[in-house]
């Protein structure tokens, strides 16, 4: 068994009038690949932001440990510097910022990645020509005017540049064309072959875990995690959805707020 790259300790959490996880325990070793499945409005999308530190969330009880520190009180971006990662269901616009500035600077934040400006460039753009990226998109302003299916190869991008130790994915599969699919395929296979990262994956879509070898399998149900089991956990769920697990959480009395849907999410 890996070691314990991430330990997610009896984590609840929710906005400021609304509880939406409810005791979660989650373990991901080091290397390892976890796919996070459930019904709309289990709370999958709350729990990737939790382990991120977004602000819109609040942990009332439980904590977060990442390589050996709790960070359960830390910022996104402490976290982001010790290694986590995590792709947006609706990656945000930035006006004003250039895409190639942006990628500069956060890889100056991390002494590991820094390199003179030439080698930078070089690795950007090998990167780029490997997702089928037009480099001209790496001077144009962050996100502003990309397709979805752009937008996701510019996180495939940054995930590939930045190598970070964990890459939570929030249904990076949803709404894109096979032939962006098959992109970010191609982009997570190269994490795991050139990074050895861990990964969580959330997704609807089993698709996008046909060329992954998954370890764990878990599953939530009104912000409960409700069942774990090997990668075939998949295959049956693929098959016969998530009434089972709804019905068993009934049967247990496991009640719980359903996550606010955002814009372009899936919570």
């Amino acid at each position: 068994m890996s070691a314990a790259l991430l330990n997610v300790g009896g984590v609840s959490a929710g906005t400021e009038d609304k509880p939406i996880l409810h005791g979660i325990d989650l373990t991901v070793g080091e290397g390892e690949c976890h796919v996070l499945m459930g019904p709309n409005g289990a709370g999958k999308s709350t729990l990737g932001h939790v382990i991120m530190g977004d602000p819109t969330y609040r942990v009332t009880g439980g904590s977060i440990v990442f390589d050996g520190a709790d960070l359960t009180d830390a910022s996104a971006d402490k976290r982001s510097l010790a290694g986590i990662f995590l792709s947006y269901q609706a990656p945000v616009e930035v006006p004003g910022v250039p895409l190639y500035s942006f990628l500069r600077t956060i890889c100056q934040m991390r002494p590991e990645l820094k390199t003179t400006a030439r080698k930078f460039r070089q690795r950007v753009g090998d990167i780029a020509d490997a997702l089928d990226l037009d480099q001209s998109f790496l001077m144009r302003e962050l996100n502003v005017g990309f397709s979805g299916g752009e937008k996701k190869k510019i996180e495939m991008l940054q995930l590939l540049l930045l190598q970070p130790k964990l890459a939570i994915l929030d249904e990076t599969d949803s709404g894109l064309d096979v032939d962006a699919l098959g992109v970010v395929s191609r982009g997570i296979e190269a994490y795991r072959e050139q990074c050895d990262g861990a990964l969580i994956v959330i997704t609807h879509n089993t698709r996008i875990l046909e060329r992954l070898e998954v370890d764990r399998t878990h599953v939530m149900v009104k912000g409960h995690m409700v069942a774990e089991g090997p990668a075939s956990l998949i295959a049956d769920i693929d098959k016969n959805g998530f009434e089972r697990f709804e019905r068993q959480a009934a049967e247990q009395g496991i009640t719980g707020s359903a996550p606010a849907a955002r814009e372009g999410a899936d919570a």
